[in-house]
């Protein structure tokens, strides 16, 4: 479900930017970007960097069209951790895709990468994405109040984790 970023998923990645329903919850203004810098972002990521600080995947359907972007953020080789971070577009919600990505990054960092702890965080208004994490085993470690400016407004902000022997029971289940 996951693969190299390609030119020809910019219009695609360029759609969920400026879909409101999308990047409502989101901490980065996307809504400013232009094609110039979607472009950018996918040059810069055609082949994922194994040895740099983040590693950015297109999330793809059935017939490998780009569906959302998948990325591990700030690996930290040292303390064996790394930030989690997921947006798909509208037209992928509810579809599965997100939970085989989420399945396949992991993979990535705990059995490629060697991590010990993938992290998120994630605005405490964002309902569906706090079931989903919940859902993929993802463990609440707390709630930093006010600490986010999203759209104007502080908003209050959940950290999740999970660990490598979570990932380990999760594969357990699923492979059952």
């Amino acid at each position: 479900m996951i693969r190299n970023l390609r030119m020809e998923d910019a219009p695609a990645m360029f759609e969920w930017m400026h879909d409101e329903n999308v990047v409502r919850n989101l901490q980065a203004d996307f809504m400013s970007f232009g094609m110039d810098k979607v472009n950018a972002f996918i040059q810069a990521n055609f082949e994922p960097d194994m040895d740099g600080d983040n590693v950015n995947y297109a999330i793809c359907n059935e017939e490998d069209n780009y569906v959302g972007t998948i990325s591990l953020k700030n690996i930290d080789r040292k303390n064996k951790n790394a930030e989690y971070a997921i947006v798909t577009g509208s037209k992928a919600h509810g579809k599965g895709y997100a939970k085989l990505a989420t399945m396949d990054i992991l993979k990535v960092a705990f059995e490629e990468l060697k991590l010990e702890r993938v992290y998120l965080y994630v605005s405490v208004n964002n309902i569906p994405a706090n079931k989903f994490y919940q859902k993929m085993h993802f463990v609440e470690e707390g709630v930093f109040r006010k600490h986010l400016m999203i759209d104007g407004e502080l908003r209050d902000i959940r950290w999740y984790s999970i660990l490598h022997e979570d990932y380990l029971r999760m594969k357990e289940e699923n492979e059952r």
